[in-house]
């Protein structure tokens, strides 16, 4: 029988052949570049219609996140578009924790990733379309160590700003699904909700501020191997020029409301972490941050409050986090900032068989997200003219 073969040599690939012995493959994860980060994973298998593929990645007990593993199941695509899930067990003591993937593709190639991958050219489709939307600009921030564009997507006139940022750690591939959502309800001119916010907002979305490390198919980091969530403190030009030139901008603006965009290995749930360590925190910031967690967990049962991060310790706040920076640094404004996370895993409040976590659950968390921001607009508005009456 004539053995499959496996590729990862293109945008996001990331695979290891070890052996390959008919239907079955031995298999590890690449690390990301200078750096000791791997768990994602994107790579295609030819040759396997009709047969039922052994896919098994070893070695997964060193990876970022290994708790993460249990109770996975891989993203699998045949047309790169509908990406379901492929029966996946997980065993911590065979070769240093394998992850074994069992899959019978139906046609002769068959694309397996962490989660559903979000290439560079959709990431560019995206970016054109949208800034040839009327009301719409484009501006560059700067460019990666690489030399790609930070590519940045402005809209509306009113007087707060909010930034919307994703793919600090480009193997968090839902962030810029959700990103695709949020956009595209930004530029629906018949969307309401969208012309209100417009009208109340200045609105900016980064929609992939780690570029390198999506495209060579980095976990964590960027082209250098730095981490940009651990570098908004004092960043630099020679190793995180993006988050430099990000905060740059936000520096110009000014940030009333801020969201980070990321996914989570580990826990099966949507959810969000907030900044209560910072030094300088304002009751009205907590208060602000509470509420509108309160009101995405009304609008959706795709999010939760009951599980999270553990609750950081007053003063204790990481300021080298950009969640807990923006907040710190725009405390006069009463900046809320908070860091979504979408799991790898699934819901598992409102599960899903077929899918779990999937890009259009993403997308439409994005909207979903963006209608918890007018909502709570609304009742800080309203809270305002109560206070002063």
């Amino acid at each position: 029988m004539t053995a499959i073969q496996i590729s990862s040599a293109f945008d996001s690939g990331n695979i290891q052949v070890l052996s390959i012995e008919g239907d079955e493959a031995r298999l590890a994860i690449r690390p990301d570049r200078e750096s000791s980060f791997f768990q994602w994973f994107h790579f295609r298998v030819s040759g396997g219609s009709g047969r039922t593929l052994v896919l098994r990645i070893t070695g997964l007990n060193g990876s970022a996140y290994p708790m993460g593993w249990s109770g996975y199941r891989a993203c699998v695509s045949e047309d790169r578009q509908y990406w379901g899930r492929a029966e996946t067990s997980w065993d911590e003591r065979a070769e240093g924790g394998t992850l074994t993937i069992r899959y019978t593709p139906t046609s002769d190639i068959a694309w397996f990733a962490y989660f559903a991958p979000y290439s560079m050219e959709r990431h560019h489709d995206l970016v054109a379309r949208i800034a040839s939307t009327p009301g719409f600009d484009y501006r560059c921030l700067g460019a990666t160590l690489d030399g790609q564009p930070i590519d940045c997507l402005e809209s509306g006139e009113g007087p707060v700003q909010v930034w919307l940022y994703a793919r600090q750690h480009p193997g968090e591939s839902m962030a810029e699904w959700w990103m695709e959502g949020a956009l595209a309800m930004l530029a629906d001119p018949a969307n309401s909700t969208a012309r209100e916010l417009r009208s109340r907002c200045r609105l900016h979305l980064i929609p992939n501020l780690n570029p390198d490390g999506s495209a060579r198919g980095h976990l964590r980091t960027n082209a250098a191997g730095v981490n940009l969530n651990r570098e908004w403190e004092n960043p630099t030009a020679e190793r995180s020029p993006e988050v430099l030139a990000l905060r740059n901008a936000m520096d110009e603006s000014g940030v009333d409301f801020a969201m980070d965009i990321h996914g989570d290995e580990a826990i099966p749930a949507v959810f969000l972490a907030g900044f209560e360590g910072i030094p300088s925190l304002k009751p009205q910031q907590s208060e602000g941050f509470r509420s509108f967690a309160q009101i995405l967990e009304r609008r959706t049962p795709d999010f939760q409050t009951a599980l999270g991060y553990p609750i950081t310790p007053a003063g204790k706040g990481n300021l080298a986090m950009s969640t807990n920076q923006l907040a710190e640094r725009f405390v006069a404004r009463g900046c809320v900032s908070m860091t979504l996370e979408m799991p790898f895993k699934d819901h598992n409040p409102a599960a899903d068989a077929h899918q779990a976590w999937s890009p259009e659950r993403s997308a439409q968390l994005g909207r979903d997200c963006l209608g918890a921001l007018l909502e709570w607009l609304e009742a800080g508005s309203a809270d305002s003219r109560t206070t002063s009456t």
